[in-house]
């Protein structure tokens, strides 16, 4: 009875110690069932298993808390079918942007994608193949220039940073409010709310006369650009929301192949800031994040220029992210260390634990394999993903085919 009580005590409902086996199938039991803690009060058996051993100062070192995964290129999903896909995949090209011709039939987007079919729809179009193919070029863009290199700076790239800081204005103008929850500061909807009510006026503001009318389709990837009011919440999809409004100004004629790469090193560097800066004063909750699996909780984009930036680099290569001396003196410089370094501002403890797939790639020999690693994984993670690109929109400028 004694003993009973002390079991009670110490075991949650579900965990009472097991019976006694019987002589005729002792045997047999201690093959089939995993080895047993021990009560500390009456000294029988329980279900909890016996606690890992005790690393004493004699040993080499104790077992890693995470498990390292050296994989090539990349550090790629758990899923096998998914690494292999990824791996075998070309390498995406850079592509010139296809132009509009008037007469003009532009008008709002809207979702299409609903289904795995859609997505592969969509990537074997040409619209989804020239999309990336602009991407990539942006990033070529940005091949060994760092991000204080001067560029053409061209009219309308300046309107747009000064829209930009604008919004960065914005943020210190609406202070978040004092709330319990950790995540999604509810201020960031009055943010939102202004950013949608000026939207138009600021597509005006560069837009030809001959294409005003374009504001109906350019607005509505501009205010998914920044997060979604309704959850406080931004990720990649988000992200690719601001690359495909660059892509239409691109098929506007708007943004020219001269201006990419300010576009990347003056206008993506602020809209970085401004991203930055939502979430650590609103606290944007990541969507669609992969946890300790994913590149980062919230952006993608960066990684790929910034990996461009660095490609032959004389002396720093990818290991060199570990280096705090190299973050400290080179993150306002490139994005990729930019990154590395905003990652360990906002996350606690060891880098390998909280942030594995960074700290793989950290192991890859070369720049360029890097940046057509993460070119690879963009396309499968992101621009095929369900999840993400059932809120993409389709227009006369992004077309559904």
């Amino acid at each position: 009875m004694e003993q009973q009580q002390c079991h009670q005590t110490l075991l949650s409902p579900d965990s009472s110690c097991p019976p006694a086996p019987s002589s005729s199938s002792s045997s047999a039991h201690a093959d089939s069932t995993a080895p047993c803690g021990t009560c500390r009060k009456c000294g029988g058996p329980t279900t909890f298993a016996p606690p890992p051993p005790s690393w004493s100062s004699s040993e080499v070192s104790p077992p890693p808390n995470y498990r390292p995964i050296r994989a090539p290129a990349v550090n790629l999903p758990p899923n096998e079918q998914s690494r292999q896909a990824i791996i075998l995949s070309p390498v995406p090209h850079s592509e010139k942007v296809l132009p509009v011709s008037p007469p003009f039939l532009f008008q709002a987007p809207s979702k299409k994608i609903q289904s795995p079919e859609d997505i592969r729809s969509f990537n074997d179009s040409d619209s989804g193949k020239n999309f990336l193919g602009f991407i990539v070029a942006l990033s070529e863009s940005m091949r060994g220039h760092k991000i204080s290199d001067p560029c053409h700076q061209s009219d309308t790239v300046n309107t747009i940073i000064s829209m930009l800081c604008t919004l960065i204005d914005w943020v210190d103008e609406i202070p978040p409010t004092e709330q319990a929850a950790r995540y999604g500061n509810i201020s960031y909807r009055t943010w939102h709310s202004r950013m949608v009510e000026n939207s138009d006026d600021f597509m005006l503001r560069f837009l030809p006369d001959d294409q005003k009318s374009a504001t109906v389709e350019l607005v509505p990837y501009f205010t998914d650009s920044f997060g979604n009011s309704s959850r406080i919440d931004y990720g990649t999809g988000h992200e690719t929301n601001f690359a495909a409004w660059f892509y239409c100004m691109a098929r506007l004629g708007v943004i020219k192949e001269e201006d990419y790469h300010a576009v990347v090193a003056r206008v993506f560097v602020k809209y970085l800031e401004l991203m930055r800066k939502l979430q650590l004063v609103y606290c944007l909750e990541p969507a669609g994040s992969h946890g300790v699996w994913g590149l980062d909780d919230y952006h993608f984009l960066p990684f790929i220029f910034g990996s461009s930036q660095l490609i032959d680099h004389k002396y720093m290569k990818p290991k060199s992210i570990h280096n705090p001396d190299i973050l400290e003196n080179f993150s306002a410089e490139y994005l990729y260390l930019s990154c590395i370094a905003f990652v360990k501002k906002v996350k606690k403890g060891l880098f390998a634990e909280h942030s594995p797939l960074l700290d793989d790639i950290s192991g890859v020999p070369a720049w360029k394999k890097v940046n057509s690693g993460l070119l690879k994984m963009y396309k499968a993670e992101v621009l095929e993903k369900v999840p993400i690109m059932q809120h993409f929109l389709f227009g006369s400028l992004i077309k559904w085919e």
